[in-house]
């Protein structure tokens, strides 16, 4: 259990910490689980620096860091259906994609095989965190009463509803297409893989 492991293991434990405090409706505890998000965050991107670093890689620490990500990150996009902002079909479109597609590489890096990762891939990542790192920062800044009393409009503008939804909308449209086209391009791949072939 390396140091990065370790803190895999802590973005786990901080997940359902994040969204218990997310979902109490209290000003100052969601607040504090931006704080917690953060933080768990933060230790995605240093485990990662560890482990090239320091060669701090193990065949635990290959499977377990990208399903933490997709966990903290789909426990944030739940976060937002149950408050009531996003809606529950495109977030469990989202979900669901990013999940198999993270299995299927978790896989095939077990069995030995590189899968070919797309720049739309990439950008698909950066639109969602993107969106989701915008609503968590405005969505938190909101429940500041002084900031709420005196940027309402701006706050009105900035959560407006169609804005959202649509940008939600472009975002699982283009997730969905982006997996459809990794499947595709990986299509001999994942024939091997379910053949047994390496």
């Amino acid at each position: 259990m390396v140091l990065p492991n370790q803190l895999t293991v802590l973005r786990i434990i901080l997940t359902p910490v994040f969204l218990f405090l997310f979902l109490t409706g209290q000003p100052v505890l969601i607040q504090i689980s931006y704080v917690v998000f953060l933080i768990a965050a933060i230790t995605d991107w240093y485990d990662g620096w560890l482990a090239r670093k320091f060669n701090y890689i193990t065949e635990w620490g290959k499977f377990m860091d990208p399903l933490a990500d997709k966990i903290l990150t789909s426990a944030a996009f739940f976060g937002f259906v149950i408050v009531g902002i996003l809606p529950l079909w495109m977030v469990l479109l989202i979900i669901i994609r990013d999940l198999l597609i993270t299995f299927l590489r978790i896989y095939a890096e077990y069995r030995k095989v590189l899968f070919t990762t797309t720049r739309t891939a990439q950008l698909k990542t950066f639109l969602q965190l993107f969106f989701l790192y915008y609503l968590l920062l405005i969505y938190t800044l909101n429940t500041i009463e002084k900031l709420h009393e005196s940027y309402k409009y701006l706050f009105a503008i900035l959560m407006n509803p169609v804005g959202i939804y649509f940008s939600m909308l472009i975002i699982t449209l283009f997730t969905v297409i982006t997996g459809l086209t990794y499947i595709y391009s990986n299509r001999f791949i994942i024939k091997q893989l379910v053949r047994g072939e390496t």
